[in-house]
């Protein structure tokens, strides 16, 4: 199989991956960047565990080919925010204790954050809609929504007034 190099913007940084065109976007970040919030859950993209947003939307990295990311910008959860600074989601989920095992956290996270970037002030159905294909075996469902309600408002309330 040919390898090729893949020049990608993750987390604000520019990185070259090399591999095979059809290498998950998934293994180059776990296995190349040692970055470990994108998580392997199914490997079919169903689950959500895997989601990093690509160019601002949230996509599921398991089942993206590296040969078609060339030029994205891919943000992971490292990527959002720091604990010292973390992204208004972020502190929302933590305010909030809106977890319990956290494995899912990331792509829900993710689908939060691409969420608010596309409807600031979303309905609870739009919430449910952005997060109905995340898998969350703990059931910490309630807690997810009231977290991005706040974190909505939160991110509202910091856009400078015109």
């Amino acid at each position: 199989m040919r390898k090729l190099t893949v020049r990608l913007t993750v987390n604000g940084a520019s990185h070259e991956i090399t591999g095979s065109s059809r290498t998950p976007l998934l293994q180059a970040l776990r296995n190349d960047l040692k970055l470990n919030a994108p998580k392997y859950g199914c490997g079919l993209g169903q689950c959500g565990a895997c989601a990093v947003l690509i160019d601002g939307k949230a996509a599921r990295s398991c089942v993206l080919p590296i040969g078609g990311l060339r030029g994205s910008a891919v943000t992971t959860l490292e990527g959002l925010g720091s604990s010292a600074a973390p992204h208004p989601v972020q502190a929302a989920f933590i305010a909030l204790n809106a977890t319990q095992c956290g494995y899912c956290l990331n792509g829900i996270i993710i689908a939060a954050t691409a969420l608010l970037l596309r409807a600031p002030d979303p309905t609870d159905a739009e919430i449910r809609t952005a997060l109905r294909f995340h898998l969350c075996r703990c059931g910490a469902h309630i807690e997810a929504l009231e977290a991005i309600k706040q974190a909505a408002k939160a991110m509202r309330d910091a856009e400078p007034a015109e």
